[in-house]
């Protein structure tokens, strides 16, 4: 009988049991089975305890290593510590902004500019690739056993940073049950097999990458870790040299994944299942993928850092819910309340509330914003107010209209730059669209890599969108910048488009 893990780390642990020997990581040419990761795990925890690493304290890690990364993830849990992954490129004041929030007790890297900014916070630093491999070195022995760690299922194990529409990034503070809640929910709907070699493209700092590890460890399935590089032009022969079966993704990834395999005459006989999540796949990528791959199953999701996982949908359910995102997790609640903080019907707008065990802790050391974002019902059950709006059918089907902070008026009339882009993409010719809401002086504009002309774009989406919600200004560009999680980095979008217009102010190019 399979026993129900209670603590992060026993996922890992019942996964050596069960299939010791089967691959459970693997990256450029390194792997570690099920029983290898989880022994160099307890050895990782014993060394992060020699280091002062005590139940509670905070650990927080930024690097480049996938596998160091898991081991460490896995440590901290045997600990009761509690882990904060970066991405690699997180250095100068937004690092220093989380070393003064989480007053964390190590800080693990692999570059020496986080070993100056330890000093500077009396922290102890070490170097992420030392620990591995004395990890690793360590597997033929005996793990030490460690005193006084314990850990409990509702203890925090995991702060997630997360920006949004406050100033500085704030953490989403997770506990074991949660995540392993989580993880289970979206487990019994995704489905992973012990012989699938789930494909992950995206860095671990991303949680909907860093899940990618817990899900197969509840699979058995063997999670191999791409890098930024792979999922670029490449991604096509690393998926098929990967043997992939699975690939979580995001929409940058799935645009390209789909114009390659427009262009090429790539296999892929083995690729079951792509998922998504941070933005809408478009129909044009959606179809592309399909005709390529006629095996290929989709299943479109949403979420949130601060409920992991909201709704999925059903395998290939995009095609009977066009515009859907899913129905809610199993064992979990979403529904729709309007500005009166009452319940709507079906079909009207509102804001997605979050019921159930999916729903995290809060916010680390904002007890306010965790007052207002995650309220109590009757004063005893958190809810999640995700600022998120849309609409749920009679079925459940949840259909997504925007974020808060996707929202924009103009003209006199409350637009969302979600529904827009979906608009952009529906339109033949166009991979990808990103609008940036009016700023100042600046109109809305809407952004485009198409194979046809910016008026011919603004002209097919009166098809899809009324007209008043198509934006005045399209710029056609080559690809759409995107951030550490592949998600369209509008930051980046409005220097590109400014310095490009500067560039062509006197031609009119642009």
């Amino acid at each position: 009988m399979t026993r129900t893990a209670q603590l992060l780390h026993e996922l890992l642990d019942h996964a050596a049991e069960r299939t010791p020997h089967s691959v459970a990581l693997s990256s450029q040419g390194s792997s570690l089975t099920y029983a290898e990761l989880a022994d160099a795990s307890a050895h990782m925890a014993a060394r992060l305890h020699q280091e002062g690493l005590r139940r509670g304290d905070r650990m927080v890690v930024t690097a480049s290593d996938g596998i160091g990364i898991t081991l460490l993830v896995y440590a901290a849990s045997r600990l009761g510590a509690v882990f904060s992954v970066l991405h690699e490129q997180v250095r100068g004041a937004p690092l220093e902004h989380v070393v003064k929030d989480c007053e964390p007790e190590l800080l693990v890297s692999d570059d020496p500019e986080v070993a100056h900014t330890a000093v500077r916070h009396e922290l102890t630093f070490l170097r992420i690739e030392e620990l591995v491999r004395s990890a690793l070195d360590a597997r033929s022995g005996t793990a030490p056993l460690l005193e006084d760690v314990g850990p409990l299922a509702v203890d925090p194990v995991s702060l997630i940073y997360t920006s949004g529409t406050t100033a500085l990034p704030k953490a989403v503070v997770s506990t074991h049950q949660q995540v392993l809640f989580a993880a289970t929910a979206i487990q019994t709907c995704l489905q992973y097999r012990a012989d699938d070699v789930v494909y992950c493209p995206l860095p671990l700092s991303f949680d909907y990458g860093l899940y990618q590890v817990f899900l197969a460890a509840l699979s058995g399935a063997r999670l191999h870790l791409g890098t930024v590089v792979e999922a670029g032009p490449p991604l096509l022969r690393s998926l098929e040299t990967a043997g992939a079966t699975v690939l979580p993704g995001v929409p940058s990834v799935a645009d390209r994944l789909a114009w390659l395999l427009r262009r090429n005459a790539g296999k892929l006989s083995k690729l079951r299942l792509l998922t998504n999540t941070g933005a809408a796949l478009s129909d044009s990528t959606m179809s592309a993928l399909r005709e390529a791959l006629p095996q290929l199953r989709v299943q479109v999701m949403y979420g949130l850092t601060e409920c992991k996982r909201a709704a999925i949908m059903p395998p290939d359910g995009d095609l009977t819910h066009p515009g859907s995102c899913g129905i809610p997790l199993p064992g979990t609640e979403v529904f729709v309340i309007g500005d009166d903080g009452e319940r709507l019907p079906p079909g009207e707008i509102g804001q997605f509330v979050v019921r159930g065990a999916n729903v995290m802790a809060g916010y680390w050391r904002r007890p306010e914003l965790t007052a207002e974002r995650f309220p109590r019902a009757e004063g005893l059950f958190p809810e999640l107010r995700t600022g998120d709006y849309g609409w749920q059918d009679k079925e459940g089907y949840l259909y997504f209209s925007g974020r808060r902070d996707d929202l924009y008026k103009e003209r006199g009339f409350r637009l969302s730059a979600t529904e827009v882009e979906a608009a952009a993409t529906r339109v033949d010719g166009v991979t990808s669209a990103a609008v940036l809401p009016p700023e100042g002086k600046r109109a809305a504009l809407l952004a485009v890599v198409a194979d046809i002309t910016a008026d011919e774009v603004l002209d097919g989406m009166q098809e899809h969108i009324e007209p008043f919600k198509i934006p005045r200004r399209c710029v056609r560009l080559d690809a759409l910048p995107v951030n550490g999680n592949g998600k369209v980095d509008r930051k980046e979008l409005a220097a590109l488009i400014g310095k490009a217009t500067a560039a062509s102010s006197s031609t009119g190019a642009l």
